[in-house]
């Protein structure tokens, strides 16, 4: 018979015994391998960290690159610095681009074309500092969607811009979820950043007035072409004051290319009620009409005080009484008769007024002024800066002995047991006293309420003065007829007559810049004539108080 292959032929002999370790194991089976020791790296080297640990230095660049790479993102933007100009081609230029194109499909040619439209890559655009390349002032993004992660990104490297000055988004595709992170990310970042920009990133939830609390620190805000309605500038208008929360930070806001009407204008010029930090407001290109320009007129000329209105005023009334009363009945350090001993010293200055009351109460001592009447003695021999016919010192030698020396102030040699000083004296060395006290030492300015400002009584009501810190008003292409512009006349003439600074450089100017044109009116309307007429002036002095005595000189 033919050798036939047994059923069993095809397994492997029984395995053979071998020493691992000092142990019989068989062969075949699984050995436990012992790890080796973990091998430490080289002097001079780490090992990677976690995005977590990862300490910023404060160059963009240099910390976006290494988060996104530590979290594990290989397509992210560039950080590059802003290109101010375009590259501009004329027209047979790009014939001749798209002849050189089409002659050849190689690959060098294709990527030329990708070098050609670079510009449309999402990238994160930067404003550096002249004198520091690596100092980041401003920061644009545009035309692409700012995801969650990133964001999460800019959390940890950009509150170590120490310069960084604004944050522009344009068309980033911003949620509510989104804007939240963002809302939070502003406080951890340095105290330089006051502009912020979200144009063309329309939120269903409206909530752009989360960006305006009271206790933000941005100071110029755009939030052009965002869809916001009147719903939306409800929020606004609430955010830049209510009656008992006021935003005192913001001096810009601008509000064009939106959907406001008169109900959403009307929520806005409440909000300018007792608003007094807000300078320059752009509601251009919006959906208004007469009803919500005649709102706004309303404020900046004087307005009657609802009745909620006029009784937190008389509640702000009596609460500062009390305050004044408190105040009065504290004595005050000066009018204690051993206030001097108990007194801080505040200064140099403080010191010499404080000497002068010493002086006077010395005085008054019979007893006491023989060691004066030598010190006056001693002070009259030549020298000592006292004229030879009287006991008074040349002002000459006084001005220059007194530049870094204090000087006790020397008496008169008086007859008898002791001169004496009339109360007018008195009252000016206290009068002095009292004023080195108070430029040494101010007391915090308190921010005025406006509804404590000055108001007028008529017929029963109560009238404020209106809004005149506001200065800058657009409102071009909207849809005001002259009915609406006979509003803002009114407002203008009573601004241009009343309203007058105590001095040139301080005190509310009113409306210096009121742009309507562009509007359901004829061009050569008579009000919107006199309009400019009256804001002619006003507009040409601003413009030459901000170019100083040297323009004007010129």
């Amino acid at each position: 018979m033919g050798s036939t292959r047994s059923p069993l032929s095809h397994i492997s002999p029984a395995p053979k015994a071998s020493d691992v370790g000092g142990k019989m194991v068989k062969k075949g089976d699984r050995v436990i391998k012992e790890k080796p020791p973990p091998v430490l790296p080289p002097v001079g080297e780490e090992e990677p960290k976690n995005p977590e640990e990862y300490q910023c230095v404060g160059i963009l660049e240099q910390d976006f690159v290494e988060l996104c790479t530590r979290s594990g993102y290989t397509d992210f933007p560039k950080v590059v610095a802003r290109n101010h100009g375009r590259p501009t081609f004329t027209s047979e230029k790009l014939v001749v681009e798209e002849q050189r194109v089409s002659a050849s499909c190689s690959q060098n040619s294709l990527l030329q074309i990708e070098t050609k439209y670079a510009f449309f890559r999402p990238t994160i655009q930067v404003e550096l500092e002249q004198d520091d390349p690596k100092t980041v002032l401003e920061i644009f993004i545009r035309g692409w969607r700012l995801a969650e992660p990133i964001l999460g990104i800019f959390s940890k490297c950009l509150p170590s811009l120490t310069q960084l000055q604004a944050i522009n988004m344009w068309k980033v595709g911003l949620t509510d979820e989104t804007l939240t992170t963002f809302i939070a990310l502003i406080p951890t970042c340095a105290s330089t950043l006051k502009k912020v920009s979200l144009e063309g990133n329309p939120i269903v939830e409206q909530s752009y007035h989360r960006l305006m609390v009271p206790e933000s620190t941005i100071t110029h805000l755009s939030l052009r072409n965002n869809n916001i309605d009147d719903q939306g500038a409800k929020f606004l208008g609430q955010a830049l004051s209510t009656l008992r929360t006021s935003n005192r930070t913001l001096v810009s806001l601008n509000l064009g290319y939106n959907h406001i009407g008169d109900e959403g204008a009307g929520y806005i010029a409440d909000g300018l009620r007792l608003n007094r930090s807000l300078l320059w407001l752009s509601l251009a290109h919006n959906r208004i009409q007469d009803q919500g320009a005649l709102k706004i007129a309303e404020v900046l000329q004087p307005f009657e005080l609802t009745h909620t209105e006029v009784v937190e005023r008389r509640r702000l009334m009596l609460e500062k009484g009390a305050q004044d009363r408190t105040r009065i009945s504290r004595p005050s350090p000066s009018s204690s008769r051993h206030g001097e001993r108990d007194r801080p010293l505040l200064g140099a200055t403080s010191t010499l007024a404080i000497d002068k009351l010493q002086g006077i109460k010395t005085i008054k001592g019979a007893s006491s002024k023989k060691k004066e009447k030598e010190v006056a003695k001693k002070e009259e021999k030549p020298g000592s800066g006292l004229s030879p016919t009287q006991n008074v010192p040349k002002k000459e030698d006084s001005s220059k002995s007194s530049k870094g020396k204090l000087s006790i102030p020397e008496q008169k040699p008086g007859r008898g047991r002791g001169s004496k000083i009339g109360p007018k004296e008195k009252r000016s060395l206290f009068a002095e006293s009292e004023v080195i006290q108070k430029k040494l030492m101010p007391e915090p300015t308190e921010i005025l309420n406006p509804l404590l400002e000055q108001a007028e009584h008529k017929n029963g009501k109560v009238f404020l003065p209106g809004n005149k810190v506001l200065m800058h008003l657009n409102l071009i292409r909207n849809r005001i007829t002259e009915t609406g512009l006979r509003g803002f006349l009114s407002a203008v003439q009573y601004q241009v007559k009343y309203t007058k600074p105590k001095t040139p450089t301080k005190g509310p100017l009113g409306l210096v810049k009121l742009m309507l044109g562009k509007n359901s009116f004829p061009p050569q309307c008579e009000t919107y004539n006199m309009i400019q007429d009256l804001m002619l002036p006003r507009e040409l002095k601003t413009k030459r108080d901000e170019e100083g005595p040297s323009a004007s000189a010129s």
